[in-house]
């Protein structure tokens, strides 16, 4: 079976394509990625954006923060700008902060499990480093749990090992 080579991704000359199924295609995945970056510009910077696009088959798209309509409005001088929006700015101020706060909360909860995964990496160095070494000349008072606990699994491992070696 062979396998194809890949061009890898090739620059896109910029002139109308003819096939109309890749021009749907690409119209569509363009799009999406163009009313993405505008809702970006609107949340970080708090700008106001409105976007009208005509496809090739003659339908429309829209995009607009706060809305189309508003904006439009504003745009063509049938309603003037409101005069500086506080509502509107606490709005994106509060949705950032809670953006922040639930990163900050995840932050801190992989923090926590990091924390416990390198105490559990440190607790299993240090049994193999027994492990290699005479254990059973260690007292057992200096053992953790979950040492002991992994010394009792070892000793049940043990013992089925002999039990089925005396069966013979």
């Amino acid at each position: 079976m062979t396998r194809r080579i890949s061009k890898g991704r090739q620059r896109v000359d910029m002139v109308k394509m003819k096939n109309a199924r890749n021009l749907g295609v690409t119209f569509s995945k363009r799009r999406a990625g163009l009313f993405k970056q505008a809702n970006e510009l609107c949340m970080l910077c708090g700008a106001e954006i409105a976007i009208v696009v005509f496809s090739p088959d003659s339908k429309v798209y829209s995009f607009g923060h706060p809305s189309v309509d508003t904006l439009m409005e504003r745009f063509l001088g049938r309603n003037p700008p409101p005069p500086n929006n506080d509502v509107h700015n606490q709005q994106i101020v509060a949705c950032r902060e809670a953006g922040i706060r639930e990163v900050n909360t995840k932050l801190m909860n992989l923090k926590g499990v990091l924390q416990m995964e390198k105490n559990r990496g440190e607790s299993h160095q240090e049994i193999m480093k027994r492990a290699n070494s005479l254990w059973w000349k260690y007292h057992m008072e200096e053992l953790d749990l979950f040492q002991l606990q992994h010394l009792k699994k070892a000793l049940e491992i043990l013992k089925q090992k002999d039990e089925k070696r005396h069966k013979w």
